[in-house]
């Protein structure tokens, strides 16, 4: 089976609220979280959701469900105190309730990344049959610039090779499951990329083509953006 992952167990530090975590911000008529869930829920390739939410906001989130998009295929669980950790928390959930398979996919997406394509899930899924892992990535059109001491440059890289990661990122329930128990504690600490971690590992990690406009919504100035992209009002000022 393949399952999408959404983490939506952030707070939103940035967004500058102290009263309502960003993906539960309004974009239009509905929750950003509500625009990302509903792309999964239309997609063909995915047969199950799993929404990993803060706990404290576990029965306010269960309501938007029942509200905006309710359905049998949703499941909506405690996050984790990590990104990697709200991983495991849905791989576990996947693999008690539903049992699992070798080749059972986990498509993990950020809850603030509304604009997610059908074609991006797909190439997520099929990806995954033939590596350990996939990522999301666009192109780095800008030079990158490395400054080791955050003064001086200590190195600009070949352009070439270099790209940016989005999300989704997918991976097999049980391979994740053995890699990240693998870790050490320390481990863990530093490598809060689930792929990183999977390429520390020596795993085989495919990237896929994202898009541009697979934003994350992570500022005031994001939401802006993401509400003029969609021709709607902001109705969070």
């Amino acid at each position: 089976m393949n399952y999408g992952g959404i983490l939506a167990g952030g707070v939103g530090k940035r967004m500058g609220r102290s009263d309502l975590p960003k993906q539960f911000l309004m974009l239009g008529d509905k929750p950003i979280l509500i625009h990302t869930v509903e792309q999964f829920l239309i997609s063909g390739d995915i047969d199950k959701i799993i929404i990993a939410v803060p706990q404290n906001w576990r029965t306010y989130s269960e309501d938007l469900i029942k509200k905006y998009c309710p359905s049998e295929k949703i499941d909506v669980i405690n996050g984790g105190i990590t990104r990697n950790d709200t991983i495991l928390n849905i791989c576990n959930h996947i693999k008690e309730k539903y049992g699992s398979k070798s080749d059972d996919v986990i498509v993990t997406h950020d809850s603030v990344r509304p604009f997610i394509t059908q074609r991006i899930i797909k190439d997520n899924v099929e990806a995954c049959k033939i590596a350990d892992a996939v990522d999301t990535v666009i192109p780095a059109y800008d030079t990158i610039v490395e400054a080791k001491d955050n003064d001086v440059i200590s190195n600009i890289p070949v352009r070439d090779y270099m790209y940016l990661g989005q999300t989704p990122q997918s991976f097999k329930v049980d391979t994740f499951i053995k890699v990240y128990g693998s870790l050490s504690d320390e481990e863990k600490d530093i490598l809060t990329d689930a792929c990183k971690m999977f390429v520390i590992k020596e795993k085989k990690v495919k990237i896929i083509n994202g898009e541009s406009y697979n934003m994350k919504i992570t500022t005031p100035y994001d939401l802006k953006m993401a509400s003029l992209m969609l021709g709607v009002e902001n109705k969070n000022d």
